[in-house]
């Protein structure tokens, strides 16, 4: 429940290893231990502690290596300044000092044995043994740019510092009556009359003149312009046009399929469920009332386990080494006799069966020949690519370059960002998304690089000229703008008699002269919750429901349709839950965790500005130096 431990005391080095780290910044803070040091290397001192240059950017230049390898890609000194990475460590490293300065004040500390012990679980310095290895933790560290003492020390400091938290918002609780009343509101319901206003209720609309039509289609030209059409000459080269001097040999495809055999040899899996027992006779008395007919699921339940308390996932014959291979020998919603295990006793339910399929080489031949001159095809498509890049460095048009290295050219005097021409028709382009893209975002006259797209094709572009949108005469677009338009002016009628019944309904105090003037018929509502969203009750209908007082009438859309509702609140009706239902206590615990959070957060923001946060003058080329940047 300490949800704002999780910002300000677990260090880089954890958060790392427990594959929690994100750009967000939520759940993220930087850790260390940080010492006196020269003036001209502090960027930031809280209260009398510095946060020194040298000890942040080890911890910045971690954080960038770590977080890279978690994305699969390296984090680049532009996004890490775009992000503003440098400032967003900086500010939490702060907050982190200024409790690490609370925690000195009250002396608090972490024995010599609770340092080890949490050193020690640290899965990433276990051994081929799998437990700690004094070893591969000192070449871990050493990574990291720590000493030995210098991590302990870091670790001595989380865990002081966890203890300062736990005063402050361990046990919280949000009081009983603060919990009901917010149950309260958010499964609070109401009921009302309500009088469907739609377009019968309107007199016809009479067509507008001309001139009005004609000021409509400009109001929407996007709608009634011809598109922007682009004059092509593009160079292209497909694998189809190369495979056909290529070949693969037998032992080829024959090794190709044992090196992906586990994509033609798929074993048998069963999707389990586990429920562990600290004794045999604890597992017998469970499995005893299986036999007897109680429900798997029912008794996990019982005993206060969730469905991801339970489940195992989907697993092979090769997952399970253990006494629970057993589970391959059960039949679908079957559950095992207790088995003796690593983790104790444990009773298996199967699932769900998916069984196992083999492609035979000779099934998957063609599929891996094809795969292999594809493969083959688009090594020579890029041959190709550099090939014209180097013909066209050296001075040579997009047509004699790409006569030069084997592409074909095109010219297509006018396509639109549909590959469509001006009469409707295909413009004899690629029937490519990718093609289409670099069309309409190539720049006119600059001939484009090589581009080989997703659909294995190769691209070369270059855009002539443009012709720009032109709106159509009235004449050609007068059914369409003429429909619109008087459906513009219908749903405007609509909200206007909405609005004036709604009043009327106020005055009245009833629905019955809204439902004669609208034709239709006073009818009463379901129970009506928050989220309720139906044909006839849209959000922004419950939205002014759930704002009106009792006898008041509010009117919203139709939640699907033309038309409006007028409805008129009739009844609110609210649930106190009893304490001991289970689904509101654990909405509590959660409502508490976020009240401690916010109370951690204020203590933090309260030790900050009590203890004084003085930016060196030199900060600001400080914190480039780290991170790369050219600040001001």
């Amino acid at each position: 429940m300490l949800q704002a431990m999780r910002r300000f005391t677990k260090s880089w080095i954890s958060s790392a290893f427990l594959g929690v780290l994100t750009l967000s910044f939520v759940v993220w803070g930087v850790a260390d231990v940080f010492r006196g040091s020269s003036s001209t290397t502090t960027l930031v001192s809280v209260g009398s502690t510095p946060v020194d240059q040298a000890a942040f950017k080890r911890d910045y230049d971690n954080y960038l290596r770590l977080e890279g390898a978690r994305l699969g890609h390296a984090i680049s000194a532009q996004e890490a300044q775009r992000e503003k990475l440098g400032e967003k460590l900086l500010q939490q490293s702060i907050d982190r000092t200024a409790l690490d300065n609370v925690v000195s004040s009250l002396h608090l500390t972490a024995s010599d044995a609770t340092v080890t012990a949490r050193i020690q679980a640290v899965p990433e310095f276990a051994g081929l043994t799998g437990t700690f290895d004094r070893q591969t933790f000192l070449e871990v560290i050493s990574r990291m740019n720590y000493s030995e003492q210098g991590f302990i020390e870091a670790e001595r400091s989380d865990a002081s510092r966890e203890q300062l938290l736990y005063a402050v918002e361990g046990g919280y609780a949000l009081p009983l009556g603060y919990g009901q009343a917010l149950f309260a509101y958010y499964t609070e319901q109401r009921a009302a009359q309500y009088v469907i206003v739609n377009a019968k209720s309107l007199t016809p609309i009479a067509p507008p003149a001309d001139a009005a039509l004609e000021a409509f289609v400009k109001q929407n030209a996007a709608r009634y312009s011809t598109p922007e059409y682009r004059d092509v000459t593009y160079a292209e080269l497909t694998p189809q046009d190369v495979m056909g001097s290529m070949s693969v040999s037998e032992e080829q495809i024959k090794t190709a399929y044992d090196n992906n055999k586990d994509q033609y040899v798929i074993l048998e899996k069963r999707h389990l469920e586990q429920m562990a027992f600290q004794s045999e006779a604890d597992a017998k008395a469970v499995r005893a009332k299986i036999d007897a007919g109680t429900d798997f699921d029912a008794l996990a339940t019982a005993r206060g386990l969730k469905a991801s308390d339970i489940d195992i996932g989907d697993l092979s014959p090769a997952d399970l080494t253990d006494s629970r291979s057993a589970a391959f020998s059960l039949p679908e919603g079957g559950v095992s006799q207790p088995l003796k295990t690593n983790f104790g006793w444990v009773l298996l339910h199967v699932v769900k069966i998916t069984p196992g399929k083999t492609t035979s080489f000779e099934q998957a031949h063609d599929q891996l020949k094809q795969a292999l001159l594809q493969q083959l095809a688009e090594a020579k498509l890029d041959d190709v690519s550099n090939a014209y890049t180097d013909a066209s460095s050296g001075g040579l048009s997009l047509v004699k370059a790409a006569a030069k290295v084997g592409m074909h050219v095109i010219n297509v005097p006018a396509m639109d960002e549909n590959g469509l021409a001006p009469d409707g028709s295909k413009a004899g382009v690629p029937d490519d998304p990718e093609f289409r893209k670099l069309v309409a975002r190539a720049d006119v006259g600059e001939e484009g690089d090589p581009v080989l797209a997703k659909s294995g094709n190769l691209y070369v572009i270059l855009v002539n000229g443009i012709t720009p949108p032109k709106l159509k005469p009235l004449a050609a677009v007068r059914a369409d703008a003429l429909a619109s338009w008087t459906a513009v002016q219908r749903a405007l009628l609509l909200k206007q008699r909405a609005q004036e019944l709604t009043a009327q309904a106020n005055r009245d105090k009833s629905l019955d002269v809204v439902a004669k003037t609208a034709g239709s018929a006073v009818q009463s509502s379901p129970a009506l919750a928050r989220n309720t969203s139906d044909a006839t009750f849209s959000p922004d209908l419950i939205a002014a429901l759930f704002d009106a007082m009792p006898g008041q009438a509010v009117y919203g859309p139709l939640g699907k349709g033309d038309g409006y509702v007028v409805a008129r609140l009739t009844g609110i009706a609210h649930r106190l839950p009893p304490p001991n239902d289970l689904n509101f206590i654990e909405a509590m615990r959660e409502l508490s965790g976020v009240a401690a959070s916010d109370i951690t957060d204020l203590f933090d923001q309260t030790a900050r500005n009590r203890q004084g946060v003085h930016y060196s003058s030199s900060y600001q080329k400080l914190l480039n130096d780290v991170t790369g940047g050219e600040g001001s």
